[in-house]
């Protein structure tokens, strides 16, 4: 997959494309859908399939502080969306002057001057430009006199449930963990680097592995059963998500996680942890004497966790 970063980047042989355009947060299965039927229109016309997203998402760069938890980081979202099969994707910064765009001169600018769009797929409740009149209707107008045609994806639905980012984090929040693999088509994991901490955890005689979160907000909070692939080995362990509020910190979300019984260096690694259930709320405890008597409660239900699941695999 190609990665295009900005609309100064494009070249001459970048026009030609079918496209579809929006954030892909997570790429549950309702992007999924869409980009399926972007392939298929893809091989049908003879040309590569591109997404556009925006770096940052909109609502980041209009409200910082209360835009969503992201799902994946863009790096995991790139990779996403090459497992699906996309060849191209157009990063584009949202900024200050991206945000001035009218829906036409979007049009003008990036697909039809752009990308040469040939056909474009879009989600059923799409709409952009700083005037907002930028939809379907306005789409097929558009196309029809620019020379491209326009296609609305149908909503995804699973037992009634619309399929959204927004739904996955509702049950992520929810610690639903077998709702967010089916919305998602897969479980619902973090990605990140091992970084040099604290050590405060090796000290209260839980080493963690303090992985790289890479974001402002996180839909997780809470001590949770994970498991981490190391090596080929699937290992399970304890994750605390949030602010550490016992320990004074930066007041930012970290992600540490406990492997079960692992003696090893993972020091600069790239770790993915994969979420399982929840144990508990992240709470504030008076000591670090009782923090530490939480962790090892903590490490005690997991044993009993990962016990249950193998006996009922059995």
């Amino acid at each position: 997959m190609q990665l295009v970063r900005g609309l100064h980047n494009l070249r001459p042989q970048h026009r030609g494309c079918v496209a579809t355009i929006g954030n892909f947060d997570g790429v549950h299965r309702g992007h999924q859908a869409i980009l399926g039927r972007l392939r298929e229109r893809a091989l049908e016309l003879g040309v590569p399939s591109c997404v556009v997203i925006f770096e940052p998402q909109p609502r980041e760069f209009f409200a910082p502080d209360t835009a969503p938890a992201r799902l994946a980081r863009l790096r995991d979202k790139l990779q996403l969306l090459a497992d699906e099969g996309v060849d191209r994707v157009l990063c584009l910064a949202f900024n200050q002057r991206l945000s001035k765009l009218g829906a036409s001169e979007f049009v003008d600018t990036i697909l039809v001057d752009g990308l040469g769009v040939q056909h474009l797929e879009v989600g059923d409740d799409f709409r952009f430009g700083c005037d907002r009149v930028g939809d379907f209707d306005f789409l097929q107008q558009a196309g029809s006199a620019r020379g491209f045609t326009v296609e609305a994806a149908q909503t995804v639905e699973l037992d009634g449930l619309r399929v959204s980012s927004t739904q996955v984090r509702n049950a992520l929040a929810a610690a639903d963990f077998e709702l967010a693999e089916r919305l998602l088509g897969r479980p619902f994991r973090i990605a990140g680097r091992v970084l040099h901490g604290q050590k405060l955890a090796r000290q209260l005689g839980t080493p963690t592995a303090n992985v790289q979160l890479k974001r402002r907000r996180v839909p997780l909070s809470g001590v949770y059963l994970v498991s981490v692939e190391i090596d080929g080995q699937p290992w399970p362990g304890v994750a605390n998500i949030g602010v550490r509020p016992t320990v004074a910190g930066d007041g930012k979300a970290h992600l540490e996680v406990h492997l079960l019984d692992f003696a090893g260096d993972l020091y600069d690694r790239r770790l993915t942890v994969v979420f399982h259930h929840k144990l508990r709320e992240e709470q504030r405890f008076a000591s670090l004497e009782a923090l530490k008597t939480a962790i090892n409660a903590d490490v005690a239900a997991a044993r009993a966790q990962v016990a249950r699941i193998h006996s009922a695999n059995r």
